[in-house]
């Protein structure tokens, strides 16, 4: 197998504010993974918040031989790498073999593409006015999340449900304490918010307990569970987590955190970073399995050399084409 990588930069719609950084445009990296004749797409856009980077991925690949020609050896090609250089190759494996074997990708997983969920549409974090005329740009989404974790945001959270009759979700992205976040969704609670993402810093399960007995909100983690090891500590402390292919290493380890999850009792969210059509739709492939999707990638984005994903009305449409489905355009 001939593997390559290459950068991809994507200019943003607007200006991407969370609580701990901006963005203007997004970048990652392109897997292509060539194997008799055939093409597989992959990508990695890693978050140096996980202690990876895209310099760091291009090293790794650099100085690393592929540990077999077969693509279907996923568990030798797999073993040891770091968890977003071992998401791009993944991805890029199962595009590889559904290709090969002229299926999409839903199938050789045995979901039901019908079962897509409806995914968020995120506004992220500007001053008030702007955040109230994004919302309004998007308001016929049956489904918005909200960054908070600046001063004055329940207020602004307060403005939009009085304009916003649709479901609001919150992602605080580690900005609060635990007793700011209780203070906080005591007021979101009465906004009917769905459900609080990762709301104090990354560590502390035992803080989320507290957060989660005192509030009516349900608590999301994030930054919190990066792979299916993690998800035993969290037991009890949140009601749900929120899987990354990027975080966890790809779509083996993703649905590793999905079984680990649906075993221990708490709700799945399929998440993304802002990314391309590539690691969006081998997302949306799994999307069958899980409660809620904030696959909205592709919304933020100006331009995208690639497609796949698609939506109706918000709900996830897989493609049928082999592999991811994925083409360039």
């Amino acid at each position: 197998m001939e593997l390559e990588l290459a950068d991809l930069i994507l200019p943003l719609v607007h200006t991407f504010t969370i609580a701990r950084r901006s963005e203007t445009d997004a970048r990652s990296v392109v897997f292509t993974l060539r194997h008799d004749g055939l093409e597989g797409l992959g990508e990695s856009a890693p978050s140096e918040r996980y202690g990876e980077n895209l310099a760091s991925i291009k090293t790794f690949f650099a100085n690393h031989t592929l540990a077999s020609d077969d693509p279907y050896a996923l568990d030798a090609l797999l073993a040891g790498l770091p968890p977003a250089a071992r998401c791009g190759l993944d991805v890029a494996l199962h595009d590889l073999i559904g290709k090969d074997l002229d299926r999409p990708l839903w199938r050789l997983l045995g979901v039901d593409p019908a079962r897509t969920p409806v995914t968020s549409f995120t506004v992220g974090i500007d001053a008030p006015d702007v955040m109230l005329a994004k919302l309004d740009a998007i308001r016929e989404h049956p489904i918005v999340k909200v960054k908070l974790g600046f001063e004055g945001d329940v207020e602004v959270l307060e403005a939009m449900r009085a304009r916003y009759t649709g479901t609001l979700r919150v992602d605080a992205n580690e900005a609060w304490t635990p007793e700011e976040a209780v203070r906080k969704l005591a007021v979101l609670a009465r906004l009917d918010v769905e459900f609080c993402e990762q709301p104090i810093p990354a560590g502390t399960p035992e803080r989320l307990r507290f957060i989660r007995e005192r509030s009516r909100v349900p608590i999301v983690t994030d930054e919190d569970s990066k792979d299916a090891t993690d998800l035993l500590a969290l037991a009890g402390c949140v009601d749900g987590v929120n899987v990354k292919l990027v975080k966890c290493g790809g779509i083996r380890g993703a649905l590793a955190m999905i079984h680990t999850a649906r075993a221990l009792g708490l709700k799945i969210m399929l998440g993304c970073m802002v990314e391309s059509a590539i690691l969006a739709t081998a997302a949306a492939h799994l999307s069958p399995l899980v409660d809620w999707a904030d696959l909205d990638g592709p919304f933020l984005t100006a331009r995208d050399p690639f497609a796949g994903i698609t939506y109706d009305r918000g709900k996830i449409v897989v493609p049928d084409g082999p592999g991811l489905g994925v083409a360039r355009v």
